[in-house]
């Protein structure tokens, strides 16, 4: 695989009884950080994969019946989110930006969606078309804010991207979508939690596998032990039967490869690890 920089970072949080995210967890109320993926490639600029959130959210979910999504998901989303401020923070150049990869259409993951409109963006077509089908009601059940995605863009989809084998350090993972053509970033399926929900395959600078694995599991530790969140939650937003298989194959992944970074979007400690520091 061609070797990518890679940052991993927050961009607002929301907050949920622990229990909805993972079986046997704890009612009180946990924050989950919306990580996004700072990529920078060493000849096409930086590519983020999602957005995590943004003001945009706010506005979205201000008439109803978007507005059940932020009453049912509280969310902090302070200065430090906003666009300019959170570029300028990580020192990111807005001209650098080369394009957006979206695991999936949820709200917490396209919020910032419109601020990079003009670029292009690969995501999953049967992600996409599912947003667009659905009805207001419908939409915010499955977690979708359509006023966060722009009407108009420069989409390029997953499912048309070239097979291309993956290394062995992500079996049992054997292939992903060259959505680049050039090895650097695979987009793989990771089917259950909602229609059109993928991950990215990558490389670091370091030599470090790096698989993003989204929503796939809300925290790391549902994959060392490889336990779902209860079927309520994972019926309600997708597949059951496909969730548990798709974390069976995350565990079997950590398991045969201890030198592989699985960082889900929402794990404060995964995040913290991957980057060499204590969680708080």
């Amino acid at each position: 695989m061609k070797r990518v920089g890679f940052r991993w970072i927050e961009r607002g949080s929301c907050r949920h009884p622990e229990v909805m995210t993972i079986r046997g967890g704890s009612l009180c109320p946990v924050d989950f950080p919306a990580l996004v993926g700072v990529i920078a490639h060493p000849t096409r600029g930086i590519f983020l994969f999602d957005t995590g959130y943004d003001p945009a959210f706010l506005t979205a979910t201000e008439p109803f019946p978007e507005r059940l999504y932020r009453w049912t998901t509280p969310v902090d989303i302070g200065p430090d989110a906003e666009w300019n401020a959170w570029l300028a923070a990580h020192d990111i150049a807005e001209s650098d930006l080369a394009g957006t990869v979206v695991s999936h259409f949820h709200g917490d993951h396209v919020a910032g969606l419109k601020r990079v409109a003009h670029l292009p963006v690969w995501c999953a077509r049967a992600g996409l078309e599912d947003l667009r089908q659905a009805g207001r009601i419908a939409r915010v059940r499955k977690g979708y804010l359509a006023g966060c995605v722009p009407a108009q863009m420069q989409a390029r989809f997953f499912e048309d991207a070239p097979v291309q084998p993956l290394p062995s350090g992500f079996a049992p993972f054997s292939e992903g979508r060259d959505i680049l053509g050039d090895g650097s970033l695979l987009a793989v399926e990771l089917p259950g939690h909602c229609p059109g929900h993928w991950g990215l395959a990558l490389q670091t600078e370091g030599g470090r596998d790096v698989l993003l694995a989204a929503d796939a599991v809300w925290t790391g530790k549902s994959i060392s032990a490889c336990r779902p969140p209860p079927r309520l939650t994972t019926a309600l937003l997708g597949n059951t039967r496909t969730y548990h298989a798709t974390l069976d194959l995350l565990h079997r992944a950590e398991g045969n490869n201890a030198d592989l970074a699985i960082l889900p979007s929402h794990c404060a400690t995964r995040a913290a690890a991957f980057r060499g520091e204590d969680a708080d």
